[in-house]
């Protein structure tokens, strides 16, 4: 064998190992990716897709009014029952007095009811004797009749033989007239006893409607001035504006002087200890995200030195396309499949945001540990 043919089978030698040894490095990398992904990496989903969110207090006043002072000025912070709109009271404390006289006199009135029940109870009382006085006057009136008509008739009978005379005649038909007369006024005097006696007990039986079953305290003329009165001071309360939570005034549209209504939007104060964290993540991602896991974020406003922890608190109800104002419509002809990403809401940690605090609608980088909390 030559020295050239030794020369080239050192060199294939060679370049068999080298060969050899790189299939050999590169098989090593790729089971040392496959543990990576085994035993690390698939246990994580992450996105940069990711922004910070508040439940936000609107402030908007209850009751209408001129602004008489505004407490506050965007990016103040502020506690939970501190003043920020004052609305002139005036008014409201007007009504209030107004509400105040309308419950006194209810209450006089409705007393004024419980005084006249026993005044008409008495009434019907005075009216029940002067039923039976008159329906003994009409007996009485009925018997004074029957005598003068007997008389008359025994009269009329005598005359044509002469035992009564034309003058004792005249004076029985007028007793007999006068009988007949005092009846007819007595029947109609027991006809008004009657119809006097149930306008009594008519007008006792109208005014127990408004007084049966109740005090003075509950009766509902008196609770309806009450609450009116309750109204109108609820009404003189929310003339002053107060923070409904701790956060940071933003938005403040409001201004000195300015006539307002109820409903109408005044600033806005986001509670910035209460932040959350909207992560979107593809679709093909959540298959093994689960609520509860642990979630580790990133904010762009700190870099990777600042790291939030979080977990997993919830699903949105649908993808963000489908929320959308006009939604994409899958069914036409030249549909194209799009990757579809679903909010995440992640809970973070109060005492994190109170050291690292964060604003609203900053970017995030989310990071979900899926290897816990797996169906």
């Amino acid at each position: 064998m030559t020295d050239n043919n030794m020369a080239d089978l050192a060199l294939k030698k060679r370049r068999n190992q080298r060969l050899l040894a790189l299939a050999g490095g590169i098989g090593l990398v790729g089971v040392a990716v496959a543990a990576y992904w085994t035993l690390y990496a698939s246990h994580y989903v992450s996105t940069d897709n990711a922004y910070t969110a508040v439940e936000v207090a609107q402030i908007t006043p209850s009751y209408g009014g001129i602004v008489a002072d505004v407490k506050v000025k965007d990016t103040q912070a502020v506690k939970k029952g501190d003043v920020l709109v004052v609305i002139d009271p005036t008014d409201a404390r007007l009504a209030a007095a107004q509400a105040a006289a309308e419950l006194d006199r209810a209450m006089r009135r409705v007393r004024s009811y419980v005084a006249n029940d026993s005044n008409l109870a008495a009434q019907i009382t005075a009216r029940e004797a002067d039923e039976k006085r008159a329906s003994a006057q009409l007996a009485s009136a009925q018997a004074d009749f029957e005598r003068a008509k007997l008389d008359l008739t025994r009269r009329d009978a005598l005359l044509a033989s002469g035992s009564v005379s034309g003058d004792e005649l005249t004076r029985a038909q007028n007793a007999f007239a006068g009988a007949e007369a005092n009846l007819a006024a007595a029947k109609s005097a027991v006809a008004q006893s009657a119809a006097n006696l149930r306008s009594a007990m008519a007008a006792k039986e109208a005014n127990g409607a408004l007084i049966n079953d109740t005090t003075v305290d509950t009766n509902p003329e008196v609770q309806a001035a009450r609450a009116r009165l309750d109204q109108a001071k609820v009404d003189l309360e929310r003339t002053v504006i107060r923070a409904p939570l701790d956060g940071v005034v933003a938005k403040r549209q409001v201004q000195l002087g300015q006539r307002v209504q109820a409903g109408m939007p005044l600033m806005a104060v986001v509670p910035v200890s209460e932040m959350y964290v909207d992560a979107n993540f593809k679709e093909v991602q959540l298959s093994k995200v689960r609520i509860g896991q642990p979630v580790t974020l990133h904010a762009d406003l700190y870099g990777k030195d600042v790291s939030y922890t979080g977990v997993v608190e919830g699903f949105a109800g649908g993808s963000g396309s489908a929320f959308s104002a006009i939604p994409a419509q899958n069914a036409t002809g030249n549909w194209i499949k799009v990757v579809q990403r679903l909010p995440v809401r992640v809970k973070l940690d109060p005492a994190e945001l109170l050291a690292k605090p964060l604003k609203v609608g900053l970017s995030m980088h989310a990071e979900i540990d899926t290897s816990g909390l797996t169906d």
